[in-house]
């Protein structure tokens, strides 16, 4: 688990390809490595990779090709920047949400707009998880646990603080840039919840205004 609460910003090293997978080496930039072990994990623009070598300022991780079609760590070359963070412990400070590190799907940058010192991103989400997002839910974007200022449709709107465009790989987004996304975990366990025993029955896994009604959550239709 992780908090989106980004602790370093490192580089593509390397990328060697292995097949269909790819084995990263990763430089660390600022990132503490004195307390990391094989097998930690380490969460690579909110990807939760898993450390298979390291040093004093790098680490090394495998990639598998399911990771790469789902996510947009295939779009990284040498060089690439990325957001890392290590998972979280016992008596690390919550100061974003809980992150699990594993990628809903990869979303699209619509534009980028300056308002006074802040930056306004619209990305547009996979239409498969707009229900998940909320305004001011939270939303995790490359790693970065973010606060939705605004949803439409399965757009939604950040706003950016110079603080955080700063520690982060989003003071490079543009219009066209791939990032991924990860929904609050308590929107998906509600989901699953509200489906109650129907949860187990094959091809139910949305909610309708009709098990809404049949749960009293919403006054049924007349």
């Amino acid at each position: 688990m992780f908090t989106g609460i980004i602790q370093s910003v490192g580089n593509i090293a390397e990328l060697k390809r292995q097949g269909t997978d790819a084995r990263l080496r990763i430089s660390t930039g600022k990132l503490d490595m004195s307390d990391v072990a094989l097998g930690d994990s380490i969460a690579v623009n909110g990807v939760c990779l898993t450390v298979v070598e390291f040093g004093s300022d790098h680490f090394v991780a495998d990639v598998s090709s399911e990771t790469l079609l789902r996510t947009s760590l295939g779009d990284l070359g040498q060089g690439s920047e990325v957001n890392l963070e290590k998972a979280l412990t016992l008596n690390t400070r919550l100061g974003g949400h809980l992150v699990s590190g594993h990628v809903d799907g990869v979303g699209q940058v619509l534009n980028r707009r300056e308002d006074g010192q802040s930056i306004y991103f619209d990305i547009e989400a996979p239409s498969e998880l707009a229900r998940y997002i909320a305004i001011k839910g939270s939303i995790c974007v490359d790693g970065v646990s973010l606060t939705v200022n605004a949803v439409d449709g399965a757009q939604f709107t950040l706003t950016i603080v110079p603080h955080t465009l700063e520690e982060t790989t989003i003071r490079h987004y543009r219009a066209g840039s791939r990032v991924n996304l990860e929904v609050d975990l308590i929107a998906r366990y509600l989901e699953r919840l509200i489906l109650g025993d129907q949860a187990a029955e094959t091809g139910s896994s949305h909610i309708t205004e009709t098990l809404l009604a049949q749960s009293g959550l919403v006054t049924p239709k007349s």
